[in-house]
């Protein structure tokens, strides 16, 4: 099931306007939120347009997590954060998908809850690929 108006569903320019596709998992999608003051920020979005983790079997759960578990080893490995937080919202877009966000000792918003998106800290087209590179080669 997709929603023509999201875009986890769609890609392209509703996607655009805050991530870029990294590559897509087992159940999920893993994409670089553009807004970059945590370095490393990604999303794992569900495959299909559900609003709730209770929606989803078991075993598809079980695969979502483990594809939110992949990614945040890669993001572990590439950024070497010191927490790794973990935020599921939509109370709008109601796409199933988590935040992965790196928080770093010394860096913004340590000790604090993240901004969702603080519009402080966007990259060039090729820090992006940079990041994005980074991120695939620790998959």
């Amino acid at each position: 099931m997709k929603d023509p108006k999201c875009g986890y569903c769609v890609g392209g320019e509703p996607l655009a306007a805050f991530g870029i596709k990294i590559c897509d998992l087992s159940v999920s999608q893993l994409i670089l939120f553009k807004e970059q003051s945590h370095p490393g920020r990604c999303i794992v979005a569900y495959k299909d347009h559900v609003s709730e983790i209770v929606n989803i079997s078991d075993e598809e759960r079980s695969a979502f997590f483990a594809d939110v578990n992949r990614a945040a080893k890669a993001i572990h490995a590439a950024f070497h954060p010191d927490k790794l937080n973990y935020g599921a919202y939509g109370d709008t877009g109601c796409h199933l998908h988590f935040h992965l966000v790196p928080k770093y000792r010394d860096g913004y918003e340590w000790g604090g809850v993240f901004a969702m998106n603080p519009g402080e800290k966007y990259l060039t087209e090729a820090e992006y690929a940079e990041m994005i590179e980074k991120i695939k080669r620790e998959l």
